[in-house]
């Protein structure tokens, strides 16, 4: 039983090469639907679930990296829902900074940690405070812009339908049908499909 422990913990912990670029954008949109509605639903534990799959699935980190980033991220997330004041919302950056500190290993180039994680905040914020979507959709390109080492208009572009696709969830609060959720997937899919172009962009 120890060897057979000890393996596995070797296999968990054996670093891999993730690489944030490396996502297929149909497949990312469709786990990022199905975590929107975890989020939406406070089911935490399907919260969880998806962003480890994600992280090992379209990201390739090891399954114990994959852990340590979904419950950094699931942390952060039902740390914000319930706040309101920006003060409030302060309490969710400490995971946020452990979030990109793990994820910063599948990168080529370093990036400032603090900053994405401020950044990530800030967009999450703004949109609770009746700023448009084309205006936080530029903070989410900031994001990407800072974790890629990249500023490019696709990546604007993609930030802009991410938003979006948050607007129109929004506005139809918590009687989403099937195809109000299919419309996000769509909307979801033509932002990540802009996000690789602007990553790969040269």
């Amino acid at each position: 039983m120890l060897v057979i422990a000890t393996a596995f913990l070797a296999w968990a912990a054996y670093p891999r090469h993730p690489n944030l670029a490396a996502f297929d954008p149909e497949a990312l949109a469709r786990t990022d639907t199905a975590l929107w509605r975890a989020y939406y639903d406070k089911r935490y534990f399907a919260l969880f679930g998806g962003l480890y799959s994600l992280s090992r699935d379209q990201y390739g980190f090891s399954p114990l990296d994959s852990l340590r980033i979904a419950l950094a991220a699931a942390r952060a997330a039902k740390t914000f829902q319930p706040t309101r004041l920006r003060t409030e919302a302060q309490a969710a950056l400490p995971d946020l900074i452990a979030f990109y500190g793990l994820i910063a290993k599948a990168v080529p180039t370093a990036f400032d940690i603090d900053a994405a994680a401020r950044t990530e905040l800030d967009w999450w914020q703004a949109r609770r405070e009746n700023v448009t979507a084309d205006i936080y959709g530029l903070t989410i390109a900031k994001t990407s812009a800072i974790v890629y080492g990249k500023d490019n208009a696709q990546l604007r572009e993609a930030g802009i339908l991410r938003a979006k696709a948050m607007a129109y969830r929004e506005a139809r609060g918590n009687a989403m049908t099937q195809a109000e959720w299919n419309a996000v997937y769509e909307q979801l899919r033509a932002s990540y499909l802009a996000l690789k172009r602007g990553i790969e962009a040269r």
